[in-house]
């Protein structure tokens, strides 16, 4: 047996159809015997090919409304059948079964399907059986046959066939596609029946990119996409090759910017934002996401959640920044940016995953995304504590340091002013040291200002701290079981001090 499978009979079930007129006439032209099922045959007799229908083959109807129709020795057999096996071929022969050279199949669209909002019956029948059958049949028996499960592999079938067949190389390769594509079908299934009580998680995700090393240069790294949306998904519109930690930083900053429904920018260093304000237009929040503190923002990485314009490249054309990721750039943002080769761009999809997984040693863990769900989060709901109610303006200006506080790593702190923050403390291991780094990035500014704190204070000091600064208005979660001294010392002050009641780590 040579290395070289030439191609004499095909078993083509596609829901995707998609290329399929090319690939036919590619496989006509290499005089390949067609074999196919339902909808696909007729299609492909709508291209003017010869085509034999599966039942032909298996000299059985499909029953059970289409749930059978390849399940079937005339079938499973001329797929699995070892061609370098003479007892393989003699069954064959004996049996009056031809074998098969090539399977195209790909899967119904179950993933497509569920993110429709359809009903379970529904789901449940757009769940292919056959299908990974025939692809998992043709995977395992990849030397003496090869398996095609995505439209965009026919050239790759193209070329093979005008060599005179396909490579073991490549059947090796279609074969771990195979594979892959089975397991992440599955998974998606069993994670969609057990979704409830979180009864079953998978990792599945497709390599789109080697990097050139992880978080440092000792450690191999790659890109995986799970999804369509998000930063793993992002098209790369001009820039360098993109980094590991490039992707963590563009990461945090996406998922800081989307937090905020008006025109926001986030600007991030080591997943921690030294930047975020709100304003009318993408480009007037730059300006004050950039002002909060212009010594961290150069080399770092920015995200919008509005399309990024000419009057925003203008205003960070003389700024050292990594990545710039946004759900779209204006064709006069893109010239301007354009002379800048190291700066890379990301047209990010807008959506959210379900899950969020952290790893762990020997496993990991699973939770629901933190998006402001709680009842807490909406200001209506808050409790005014200590102080007078706060007006529009300052009422705004809470609201935007609580959305903000969630994308800053706990303990978290942050100050803020005209709907921009004005001083962030981050990751300490105390929360009054988290109060101190606020203030002294914040300076003069934090005079004024109103704070958001990610959890309650465990002690009124942190409270003291800011009320010596200068703050006007606090919002925290509360919950202390000294809450009574933190809000005895905003009320001493007359600082205004809203509850909560939710809090927002980020580890």
């Amino acid at each position: 047996m040579t290395d070289l499978l030439p191609i004499n009979r095909a078993l083509i079930s596609v829901s995707d159809k998609s290329g399929l007129a090319e690939l036919v006439k590619a496989l006509i032209s290499a005089k390949v015997e067609i074999v196919s099922t339902g909808s696909t045959a007729a299609k492909i007799r709508d291209l003017g090919a010869e085509v034999t229908d599966v039942s032909k083959v298996t000299n059985f109807a499909e029953m059970l409304d289409g749930r059978v129709k390849t399940l079937h020795p005339n079938i499973h057999a001329g797929i699995l059948a070892d061609k370098s096996n003479t007892s393989h071929l003699a069954q064959l022969q004996s049996a009056g079964i031809a074998a098969f050279d090539l399977v195209v199949v790909n899967l119904y669209p179950f993933t497509q399907t569920i993110a429709a909002g359809a009903d379970f019956a529904t789901a449940i029948e757009n769940i292919d059986i056959g299908g990974p059958a025939m692809v998992r049949a043709a995977a395992k028996n990849f030397n003496s046959i090869a398996v095609v499960t995505d439209p965009v592999q026919y050239d790759v079938v193209i070329a093979q066939l005008s060599n005179g067949g396909f490579s073991y190389e490549t059947r090796l390769e279609l074969a771990k596609a195979a594979f892959a594509h089975t397991a992440k079908y599955d998974s998606a299934i069993a994670t969609w029946l057990t979704k409830a009580e979180m009864g079953f998680v998978s990792l599945v995700g497709t390599k789109t990119q080697d990097l050139r090393y992880g978080e440092n240069p000792q450690q191999h790294a790659a890109l995986y996409q799970s999804s369509n949306n998000g930063i793993a998904s992002a098209k790369q519109l001009q820039g360098k090759e993109l980094s590991f930690n490039n992707l963590v930083d563009a990461d945090a900053a996406w998922r800081a910017a989307q937090e905020h429904l008006e025109p926001t920018v986030a600007i991030i260093k080591h997943t921690n934002p030294c930047g975020l304000a709100t304003a009318k237009t993408i480009a007037a929040a730059y300006l004050k996401a950039h002002n909060c503190d212009p010594v961290s923002a150069f080399g770092a990485v920015i995200a919008t959640n509005r399309e990024v314009d000419e009057e925003f490249a203008s205003h960070n054309a003389d700024i050292f920044t990594e990545v710039i990721a946004a759900p779209s750039f204006s064709t006069g943002a893109l010239e301007k940016f354009a002379s800048r080769k190291n700066l890379r761009l990301l047209q990010v999809a807008p959506g959210s995953d379900q899950i969020e997984i952290k790893q762990i040693s020997g496993g990991f863990l699973v939770q629901q995304p933190d998006h402001f769900q709680s009842a807490g989060d909406d200001l209506s709901n808050w409790h005014l504590v200590s102080g007078s109610a706060a007006n529009d303006e300052v009422l705004a200006d809470l609201q935007f340091a609580w959305r903000s506080v969630r994308a800053v790593k706990s303990n978290a702190i942050v100050l803020a002013k005209d709907l921009a923050t004005v001083g962030i403390g981050m990751g300490q291991v105390n929360r009054v040291d988290s109060v101190r780094l606020a203030v002294s990035r914040a300076g003069d500014r934090a005079n004024g200002a109103v704070a958001a704190s990610d959890a309650f204070f465990p002690f009124a000091d942190g409270v003291s701290e800011l009320i010596a600064a200068g703050v006007t208005a606090i919002v925290q979660p509360g919950g202390s079981v000294r809450d009574a001294e933190v809000i005895a010392a905003a009320a001493e002050a007359g600082v205004t001090m809203y509850l909560t009641g939710v809090r927002h780590f980020w580890h």
